[in-house]
């Protein structure tokens, strides 16, 4: 009995955030303003997450709406993009120096300003995906609120901040269109999205692969667009479906939320966001000085947000997705590769 009453009880708390998703969905699209499939939900659910309405998050419904980007930066990879990596290749080597200066900024700034223990110091400062940088940390000792509110907050704040910096500093519109309708596509294709996306996050998730509801996803659609199968990215309608319920996850990340958390934890994360914004600009700078790319594109792959949020920008932006995701992916390797050797090395030390 207990279990119906609590499976009812978080299905009517889906509902309300469903609804309160919607209504930031409305009113974004009424106001004219920016994104409102992405930005409307987000709004909506940190304010309700703030005050603590009882919302909550959609599981594995998220999931399989992040797997529709995985399908979209999958069918972005063709031969052209292969023959382009040469030309990347300069700048992908500034992505391990890139995560080296975001340690040795970061891991000091959480132990010594806001007194983090060290594993929650340094798996706070790494720039990986969030679940992953929860799990990891949580299993070499450190606090996995904290973790999870840091990640969070640097989340909310990038995907926030990135729209402004691409309109007003490098003049990029976000009026990109993000897909043709469902209805100009090739029966077939749609067929072959579905499945690459399902069939990709299962069977990653079985294996292990980490970020599966994305990377699954990306690599069975790749080779389906290398061998000419799959010719255009998902559908419009499933895109805007994926930015909703992205923009839920990261108001909902901050339910529950007490004074004291605000205060120390997530205050600490909007000031580590501040130093990743100035060390992303450099290297942006860097990566645009010396010719490697165009500033919006240099811009969105080195900056430190999440590997959907990203996928969304680029895409509305009109960047080349394939260099943007390439840099994404190499520094969530890395970072993911690193993890378990820096956590034995905390336990040892320990």
């Amino acid at each position: 009995m207990s279990d119906v009453v609590t499976t009812l009880s978080a299905t009517r708390r889906r509902i309300l955030t469903f609804a309160l998703a919607a209504f930031g969905t409305v009113l974004f699209l009424a106001l004219g303003l920016p994104l409102p499939f992405l930005f409307g939900p987000m709004a909506a659910c940190l304010i309700a997450a703030l005050a603590h309405v009882p919302i909550k998050g959609f599981g594995q419904v998220s999931l399989a709406a992040r797997t529709i980007l995985g399908v979209a930066v999958g069918a972005s990879i063709t031969p052209a993009l292969f023959a382009e990596l040469p030309r990347m290749v300069t700048s992908i080597a500034l992505v391990p120096l890139f995560i080296a200066v975001i340690a040795l900024v970061g891991v000091p700034y959480f132990r010594r300003v806001w007194g983090f223990d060290a594993p929650t110091a340094y798996y706070a400062a790494m720039p990986g995906g969030l679940q992953d940088m929860v799990i990891f940390g949580t299993e070499a000792g450190g606090d996995p609120r904290a973790l999870s509110l840091v990640h969070a907050t640097r989340v909310l704040i990038i995907v926030t901040l990135a729209p402004i910096i691409l309109t007003y500093g490098y003049g990029a519109g976000l009026t990109n269109p993000i897909g043709a309708p469902a209805s100009e596509l090739p029966v077939q294709e749609l067929a072959l999205m579905a499945a690459a996306a399902w069939i990709g996050w299962k069977g990653g998730a079985r294996i292990g692969l980490f970020g599966a509801s994305i990377l699954g996803p990306l690599i069975l659609t790749a080779l389906l667009s290398l061998s000419g199968l799959i010719h255009a990215r998902p559908p419009r309608e499933a895109i805007l479906v994926a930015q909703f319920f992205i923009g839920c996850a990261i108001g909902v990340h901050f339910l529950g939320v007490t004074f004291r958390e605000l205060r120390r934890v997530v205050v600490a994360g909007v000031g580590y966001v501040a130093l990743l914004a100035l060390l992303a600009t450099g290297f942006t700078a860097l990566a645009t000085r010396l010719g490697l790319a165009h500033p919006v594109e240099t811009f969105l792959a080195f900056a430190p947000g999440g590997q959907a949020e990203m996928t969304v920008l680029a895409i509305v932006s009109g960047a080349d997705l394939g260099f943007v995701i390439t840099h994404h992916l190499t520094r969530i390797i890395l970072v993911i590769l690193g993890a378990p050797i820096v956590a034995g090395l905390i336990r040892r030390r320990s």
